[in-house]
């Protein structure tokens, strides 16, 4: 007995010491990962920025987004918004807007074989922009006013043909605020690389992705994207190959979009997205879930244990507290949220493993009303 307790306990202290050196390794990156600076009176020259918004079924929102484009300042607006064979009243209100200055909206009514439909509205949307720089975003993200012109600034001082924010959420509650401080923290070595200039470091989001027109034709677009769910990352990517430089921010109130309030939406939401993250590589997307929960449950079951190694594992869990909580800071929340993060990984474990499950189990996604067999996706995908 006095041997199997001592194996427990070196477990216990295994596990304690790897929570730390996450903390630590996060608190590291998380040094390259801010809020967009702000202009400092400093406007950037009045350049052309065409907007690309590829839009399915968006009547709730759409509207809102093209006024909140169209009303960026420092900057000349283009905003081309694709309707992806929309069935809701997207149509109509983009045949309205579309009447005004400043707005080009285009139909997709059939969808040519070989490509998603997200991808192939966007190929659309690029193919017509006329400015110096495109941004693609998402059709359900609100920006504030002064984003574009506060990215082109930090485009023009750093010289990068990128600039990328992550979506930021309302702050509706603790558990979605946990949910988002979790996927930040993620993200913290991506931030570091790109920032950093590391030559194998790539970031993009499809809240905001801002790339110089001709970077973006250079590197082949979404016509090398055609198949790729993850194709804000992977355009990115294709950046990166390309010589060109990216920087990364923390959207929050920059970019607000709207996600789902509950854990369960968060999960729906990720369905399509954490297998493909993963390349589509079953075996990954099994054993990393199982050995996130096997950490996690030792360092919940650690306290009953009675022992100092069962309280250093839980104590080494919240620790992760420490560098959520400086990500609420710069988002504007309180600290108190980030007590609740270190408890949210077990659910993104679960939604990684639902992603391989539910996408193996259909042989595909179905995304945008439209089925997509694996064999195509891993084909196809850029890697």
């Amino acid at each position: 007995m006095r041997a199997i307790m001592s194996v427990w306990d070196m477990i216990l202290w295994g596990v304690a010491t790897l929570f730390l050196l996450m903390t630590l390794s996060m608190l590291y990156h998380l040094r390259w990962a801010k809020r967009l600076p702000a202009l400092d009176n400093l406007k950037p020259r009045g350049l052309r920025v065409s907007a690309v918004v590829a839009a399915r079924n968006e009547e709730a929102r759409i509207e809102q987004t093209i006024r909140r484009l169209l009303a960026q300042e420092g900057v000349e607006m283009e905003v081309i918004v694709v309707d992806d064979r929309s069935t809701d009243g997207t149509g109509e209100i983009l045949r309205r807007l579309g009447e005004g200055r400043g707005v080009k909206p285009l139909r997709v009514d059939v969808l040519p074989e070989g490509w998603l439909g997200k991808c192939y509205a966007c190929h659309l949307g690029a193919a017509e922009a006329s400015g110096e720089w495109i941004l693609f975003t998402d059709a359900d993200c609100w920006l504030k006013p002064d984003v574009i012109a506060r990215a082109l600034k930090v485009a023009e001082r750093e010289s990068v043909d990128h600039i990328a924010l992550t979506p930021g959420v309302p702050a509706e509650g603790p558990a979605v605020q946990a949910w988002h401080l979790a996927f930040l923290l993620t993200l913290g070595n991506w931030f570091s690389g790109v920032n950093r200039d590391h030559p194998k470091a790539y970031l993009g989001m499809g809240a905001f992705n801002l790339v110089r027109a001709s970077a973006y034709r250079e590197c082949g677009g979404y016509e090398a994207l055609r198949l790729t769910v993850l194709d804000d990352v992977r355009l990115g990517l294709l950046l990166r190959r390309a010589g060109k430089r990216t920087r990364g921010f923390i959207g929050g109130d920059d970019t607000e979009c709207h996600w789902s309030p509950s854990a369960r939406g968060m999960i729906r939401i990720m369905e399509k997205n954490y297998f493909a993250a993963m390349d589509y590589r079953t075996i990954a997307a099994l054993i990393a879930p199982a050995i996130g929960f096997a950490v996690w449950g030792a360092a919940i079951v650690g306290p009953f244990t009675g022992t100092a190694a069962g309280w250093g594992a839980i104590c080494g869990m919240f620790s992760l507290a420490w560098p959520a909580g400086k990500i609420a800071s710069r988002l504007g929340w309180s600290r108190a949220t980030a007590l609740l993060t270190p408890l949210i990984f077990p659910v993104l474990f679960y939604a990684m493993l639902n992603s391989a499950v539910v996408t193996l189990r259909a042989g595909g996604i179905r995304w945008r009303e439209t089925f997509y067999p694996l064999d195509a996706l891993r084909r196809s995908g850029i890697r």
